[in-house]
């Protein structure tokens, strides 16, 4: 038969787009002809797949016309996943394999010269893909990527090493003849999600901040995004990335979501299945690399950051319009990269962690070291942060130098464990009294859920007027009240949850006592 066909997928975004891999041999002057608005990576699969047929021992056909058809034709392909399907379409269309054993099988895998299989980016996306669809069909890949696919529950995964090993599953057969036996490098790949080692650093650390730990946990119990003020060496990036250790372990549909996004850029890594990420990209970052971008969109660091921490250090240096591009992520949770052709939308639900000194030297309000900033150099710093920007950012927290003594004599500060615990109890009482994070809480869910103590309200009425707060950090300030009440296990939202959550709405000028 001189047609062919061998199924796989195409990633866009999250998104595993069915693909259909059409090889026809034809008679006439010798070519291979590869169509379906293929990228780059993928045309230069002709010689990637020539050289493998040649060295795996098995009959390339120099003397056809060959033409490959990736369809459907409108949607882009990159990458060098259908180096395998191609590389079958061709020898099923030539006879040396069975084409009509290939149907309820879908494939990729990159292919090295000499036939071995690569690993390819997006193999869960792929098999959550075929779940969602509930499909029955085998995924065949390489190693690594078979590992990573077969997560994802009542999978049917196969792992390839070579593709003589996908060859000899395939061999025209009489009716009645038995299976091809296990080789060494085909299998069944089952479901791995052991439990690994978490290896997330411990607030144990920490010496002294009471302050900044506090704030931290409020943060991980409900959601909620930060932003530390202070000195150079204060422990502002130490306190940061330990973060992630106070959140709840992850349920396996947040772990397959965020491994779904390391999968597309290229980050997963099994043994670190179910932990939380904590992306911290240089202040050098652009506006693409935070929010993604490209063509075909590729996921930035807040998807990348996906139920977990992206962490923004110096954060008055990263650009201007980069730090703006996040005013919408961390409200809604989702990021829409829109292009000419194409649009893509990215999960975004993370928790933000800035962090950032109080004048471009770093000392002003200190007591161990003199500020030479000039007020409009102050100004100009600090102003880098729009106003929008900072309303959406619920904890506004102070992180001062810790004296040498304190430091040498501190007692140990208390276990990531011990605060992960306490937190882990408060978010499950708000998510068993309204279903989301405090953070989440929206119009009139809000006002049915604060429990607002009588007291309470006057006092933020009084407190917001002369503040002059807009209605979104009010609302912000009564999430944060909300959370910690839920940590005190009160029932209502009373005075005292509402008066410690305004002091982490203080402004920049407040925070650093200027």
């Amino acid at each position: 038969m001189s047609l062919s066909l061998v199924q796989s997928r195409a990633l866009l975004g999250l998104e595993a787009a069915a693909v259909t891999v059409e090889v026809h041999l034809a008679n006439g002057l010798p070519s291979f002809t590869l169509v379906g608005l293929a990228d780059v990576e993928v045309k230069e699969a002709r010689e990637r797949v020539r050289s493998a047929i040649q060295n795996s021992g098995l009959e390339f056909p120099h003397n056809k016309r060959i033409t490959v058809n990736l369809a459907p034709a409108d949607l882009p392909k990159d990458s060098g996943r259908f180096d395998l399907p191609i590389a079958l379409g061709i020898l099923a269309a030539s006879g040396q394999i069975d084409s009509a054993r290939l149907a309820g099988h879908e494939f990729a895998g990159e292919l090295s010269l000499s036939g071995e299989l690569r690993p390819v980016r997006g193999a869960l996306a792929m098999s959550l893909a075929l779940h969602g669809a509930q499909l029955t069909t085998r995924l065949v890949l390489p190693p690594d990527s078979a590992e990573e696919a077969a997560l994802v529950s009542d999978a049917h995964v196969y792992r390839a090493c070579h593709l003589l090993d996908v060859v000899r599953q395939f061999l025209p057969q009489l009716a009645d003849a038995p299976e091809p036996e296990p080789m060494p490098g085909w299998s069944r790949v089952s479901a791995n999600r052991q439990s690994f080692e978490m290896q997330y650093a411990d607030m144990a650390d920490v010496k002294g901040q009471v302050a900044a730990r506090r704030a931290l946990e409020i943060a991980a119990a409900g959601g909620h995004s930060v932003l530390m003020m202070g000195p150079p060496g204060a422990g502002k990036s130490m306190l940061a990335l330990r973060f992630a250790g106070l959140l709840p372990a992850m349920t396996t549909d947040e772990a397959l979501q965020s491994a779904a996004v390391a999968s597309l850029g290229g980050r997963f890594s099994l043994a670190r299945w179910a932990q939380r990420p904590t992306c911290s990209p240089h202040h050098t970052a652009s506006a693409v690399a935070l929010v993604g971008g490209g063509s075909p969109p590729r996921p930035g660091e807040i998807s990348l950051a996906h139920h977990g921490v992206l962490f923004l250090d110096e954060m008055p240096e990263f650009p201007r319009a980069a730090l703006e591009a996040l005013r919408e992520p961390l409200e809604s949770g989702i990021i829409t990269i829109s292009r000419a052709a194409r649009r893509c939308e990215f999960p975004a639900r993370f928790q933000l962690i800035g962090a950032m000194n109080p004048c471009p030297c770093g000392y002003l309000g200190s007591k161990q070291k003199a500020c030479r900033c000039t007020p409009d150099q102050v100004a100009r710093y600090q102003g880098r942060l729009s106003g929008p920007l900072l309303d959406r950012i619920d904890l506004h927290v102070e992180v001062p130098a810790v004296p040498v003594a304190d430091l040498l004599q501190a007692a140990p500060s208390e276990s990531s464990l011990d605060i992960r615990q306490r937190c882990t109890v408060a978010r499950e009482r708000s998510i068993a009294r309204q279903g989301k994070l405090n953070q989440a809480l929206q119009g009139q869910d809000m006002e049915a859920q604060l429990l607002l103590d009588e007291g309470a309200a006057k006092f933020l009425n009084v407190a917001a007027a002369r503040l002059g707060w807009s209605a979104r950090s009010t609302h912000r300030a009564l999430r944060v009240a909300r959370t910690i009440a839920d940590l005190a296990g009160a029932r209502s939202t009373q005075v005292t949850h509402v008066a410690e959550a305004m002091q982490y709405r203080r402004s920049l000028a407040q925070a650093i006592g200027t």
